[in-house]
């Protein structure tokens, strides 16, 4: 089977559908204010680049990078259904979000996601994601975990 992963506007019938999983996977497991995703309406006003994996044409997984600063820009919205993990679309999709992030002259990715995520976790560590402590925003939490991965230089 063929995959893409392809630009897309976070209010596609498609990527609304993967959010809205993503939100359904996440919400039994953490308090609201321990989920910092951003809503279709954010992804849009934050001008978040968001892209969405496709296996055989069909929607698989998406994510989205925001530049924050030119220090950095942070992973959101990293998804991949349930019956498409273990296909490699996680880590092509991180490559494509540390693609654009560089084309931005952005040097570090960062990115917030739960603790009891443990696939994506490891994941993200497989990937070169180191432990860090909360930035921007954020702040301590018990569920959340924060990573970096230098991407330039």
């Amino acid at each position: 089977m063929t995959n893409t992963i392809a630009a897309e506007r976070p209010d596609s019938a498609d990527a609304m559908q993967l959010i809205a999983e993503l939100e359904a996977e996440l919400e039994p497991l953490y308090a609201r204010e321990s989920r910092h995703g951003y809503s279709v309406e954010q992804l849009l006003r934050e001008n978040v680049a968001f892209f969405v994996a496709r296996l055989g044409g069909a929607a698989a997984g998406c994510g989205g990078v925001q530049v924050c600063s030119s220090e950095y820009g942070e992973v959101k919205r990293m998804y991949v259904r349930p019956e498409f993990r273990r296909f490699g679309l996680g880590v092509l999709m991180l490559n494509r979000l540390e693609q654009h992030a560089r084309g931005q002259g952005v040097a570090l990715l960062r990115l917030e996601t739960g603790i009891y995520q443990t696939q994506a976790i490891a994941l993200y560590e497989r990937c070169g994601f180191k432990r860090i402590e909360p930035f921007g925003h954020y702040r301590d939490d018990p569920v959340s975990a924060f990573y970096e991965k230098r991407i330039i230089g």
